[in-house]
């Protein structure tokens, strides 16, 4: 079996003499490597129970168990330890509980459990749990433990006493010396403390450490890339004496830092382990030779790496191609276009394409272009944009301002963001509703006429609630959607509330709210310019309720679709056909990295890893122009672009412009437009609309403020619009 490996690959399978790295680039068959190497191991003395094999999925375990069993037979293969971290941790430590003080039937509590119990702490030390939101607080304490600081540790920790005071929340400490007891009071672990105390386990039991040492004779870790300091410790523990370990990955795709993943840890592995042997997988089995080389010499750019050829044996296949759009909106449909176009070849199949984006929000246009164009698709790894919690609760708002008898939507809102309207009595509010067949929202308008039974406080809580509805429904009577709509985003308390979390998910839902306002502003310009005609929200309303009917059952199956997802998301998969969308800067790369270039060499690990999961044609997609919170931001093509080696590139001499139309801080309002007829357009003009792009008039009607022109786009087809509001550059 092991003549079926390449000799990089063989050369690998076979040293078993001291400490090895596998340095495996994207699409060189890492998993192969790792499943030979077991079965081989087991081959040649070793017993199953004496190979400890490290994931960090269990998929990616499931699978090499199986691969390994067809190899060496399912009794071998099942007795092997192998799982991810937190599975094989959590084994050893209801094994070894009572040595740190647990019991050996302690549970283990999820995130919901956690945050909960940390909710609790900060009310009972009646902290504002605006300033210490659960889920920040929670996130610093799993920080915490990944570096393997015990709250002791945690308090003694400078560094970590000046973030939580810059960020106000000095007391952090103190919070996570309650949870970690609290929890131990409990005979309770989090995910996080099965890493936590398994390090503390073989710290301060040497001779339960000498036990897994002897046991654990040889040790293999998948995706190195990717542990954080406690996993990279633990490993250390174990394998210092006997240095029997393998570890597997690629410094290429370190991606997770967010998620506390530490490049050093494979950087430096040969310094940890002084003996250490390196193999290089550098033949690539997914990608044609134009791909691989243009990832290459992307991957170059970096300073802090371990240097590799990647190569391919593939077809030399098509460059990368670049696509060049006016504006998000001819972004999507350039995608849709080029998508169509290949199927047309006869040769793909919807499911054999991927769009990549930097940012959830960017699935909007995507999901918008794909439906009008009947192209199936789905939100791999997450919600289709109308099904995501923040924007339910913005169009719950929505709905109510526009319907306050909406029941589900009053539900929704009514005590969000919190304002100390309980459980309790909203169900009070749903008895009197219900016992005089009226809707919630008359009880509360008219509570002494429904006895409803609440006291003096929440009374004027209810009312101040059903003032600020009534108020932002005078306002929708007036004036647009986006008008509307944004003002119901600041005034609600939403935006503000979203404002105080510091972490990736934070940010994600706040470019999701972002990216809400923009489908705004874009439903009000595009009806203005079709239909002259007051938008109110209650037609947005109508628009998207179409959309989320359509979202039921989107992600449920398999089937022939387009694949839509994050680049982070993407990591470890392939397809044959990728785009990757919205390649401009402070988006990919993202304006979170700053100055830091520790921070501008992973978001070009994070390109690398895009570009390298497509199989035959790789697309770079950029626009000119974005919308940002309803304005029109113009953009300059991503730094990323000029760092792929013109050979491998075809970007129709253009991948150096920079906005033509505008300077990058340009924006110009959402909603007010210019007047077109100031110049004479005829039939078979070339004209240039600030988000269709480029187009042909080829056909006029009407006089004065009703002339409307219909105009042959490009991308966006034939569309009809009023010259008046016409947004032409």
């Amino acid at each position: 079996m092991i003549e079926e490996l390449n000799e990089e690959q063989r050369a690998a399978v076979l040293y078993n003499d001291g400490p090895l790295l596998v340095i495996a680039g994207a699409g060189s068959g890492k998993t192969r490597v790792l499943t030979y190497k077991i079965a081989y191991l087991l081959e040649h003395g070793y017993r199953p129970w004496n190979i400890l094999a490290l994931t960090f999925t269990n998929k990616a375990a499931r699978e090499m168990k199986e691969r390994i069993a067809r190899q060496v037979g399912y009794a071998q293969a099942r007795r092997l330890w192998m799982g991810t971290f937190h599975s094989i941790f959590l084994h050893i430590l209801h094994r070894e509980a009572a040595s740190i003080g647990f019991t050996s039937r302690f549970t283990v509590y999820d995130t919901a459990d956690s945050k909960s119990l940390i909710r609790s702490i900060i009310r009972e030390m009646k902290l504002n749990d605006k300033q210490y939101k659960p889920a920040n607080v929670q996130a610093q304490i799993s920080r915490a433990k990944n570096r393997l600081l015990t709250p002791d540790r945690y308090a003694a920790d400078q560094q970590a006493n000046e973030i939580d005071n810059r960020s106000g929340m000095s007391a952090l400490h103190d919070i996570y010396q309650r949870y970690w007891l609290r929890c131990r009071q409990a005979d309770a672990m989090d995910f996080d403390d099965l890493l936590v105390y398994t390090y503390l386990l073989f710290q301060q039991h040497p001779e339960v450490l000498e036990r897994y040492r002897q046991q654990f004779q040889y040790i293999l870790v998948d995706e190195y890339q990717d542990t954080n300091f406690a996993q990279h410790s633990i490993i250390v523990q174990l394998a210092a004496e006997h240095q029997r370990v393998c570890v597997v990955g690629d410094d290429a795709q370190s991606i997770y830092s967010f998620r506390g993943a530490n490049i050093d840890n494979i950087l430096s592995f040969t310094k940890v382990f002084a003996n250490t042997k390196t193999f290089k997988l550098e033949q690539n089995y997914r990608s044609t030779q134009a791909i691989v080389n243009a990832a290459n010499s992307l991957i170059k750019k970096n300073s802090r790496q371990i240097p590799k050829e990647v190569f391919s044996k593939k077809a030399e296949g098509d460059a990368i191609e670049l696509l060049h759009a006016y504006s998000d909106t001819e972004e999507g449909l350039m995608v849709a276009g080029k998508i169509a176009e290949l199927r047309r070849s006869g040769h793909y199949h919807y499911a054999d394409f991927a769009i990549l984006y930097r940012t959830n929000a960017q699935s909007r246009i995507f999901e918008e272009t794909l439906r009008k164009r009947e192209m199936p698709y789905r939100i791999y790894g997450g919600m289709s944009f109308y099904q995501r919690k923040e924007i339910k609760d913005v169009v719950a708002y929505f709905r109510l301002v526009s319907n306050p008898n909406d029941e589900e939507a009053f539900k929704r809102i009514i005590n969000y963001p919190a304002r100390g309207i309980g459980e309790t009595t909203v169900n009070k509010v749903i008895a009197a509703a219900n016992t005089a067949n009226v809707s919630l929202w008359t009880v509360i308008n008219a509570p002494d006429v429904y006895d409803l039974n609440v006291h003096k406080g929440t009374l004027g809580k209810l009312q101040s609630f059903a003032e600020l509805i009534t108020g932002f429904a005078e306002s929708a009577a007036t004036q647009n959607a986006y008008e509307t709509g944004t003002g119901i985003i600041r005034q609600s308390g939403i935006m503000n509330d979203l404002m105080q979390g510091h972490d990736p998910e934070d940010e994600s839902r706040r470019e999701n709210i972002e990216e809400l306002v923009n489908d705004l502003s874009n439903f009000c310009s595009e009806r203005l310019e079709e239909d002259n005609k007051h938008i109110l929200l209650s037609d947005f309303l109508s628009e998207i309720s179409l959309i989320t009917d359509q979202d039921t059952g989107n992600d449920k199956n398999n089937a022939d679709k387009i694949t839509l997802m994050t680049v982070h998301a993407a990591k470890g998969l392939e397809f044959k056909n990728v785009f990757v969308a919205g390649m401009e800067e402070n988006l990919f790369p993202s304006s979170l990295v700053g100055d830091s270039p520790r921070a501008m060499e992973e978001e070009r690990r994070l390109f690398y890893v895009a570009i390298t999961r497509a199989e035959e044609h790789c697309f770079l997609s950029y626009a000119k122009s974005r919308m940002r919170y309803g304005q029109m931001d113009f953009c300059n093509p991503s730094r990323f672009l000029h760092d792929i080696d013109s050979r491998y590139l075809n970007d129709g001499g253009k991948r150096g412009e920079k906005s033509s139309s505008a300077p990058a801080s340009s924006s110009a309002p959402a909603v007010s437009h210019k007047s077109a007829p100031a110049f004479h357009m005829i039939v078979g003009q070339q004209v240039e609309h600030e988000r269709f792009g480029a187009g042909e008039v080829i056909r006029i009607e009407g006089e004065g403020d009703n002339t409307k022109a219909t105009i042959r786009f490009e991308n966006a087809g034939e569309k009809q619009l009023l010259l008046r509001f016409a947004r032409f550059k």
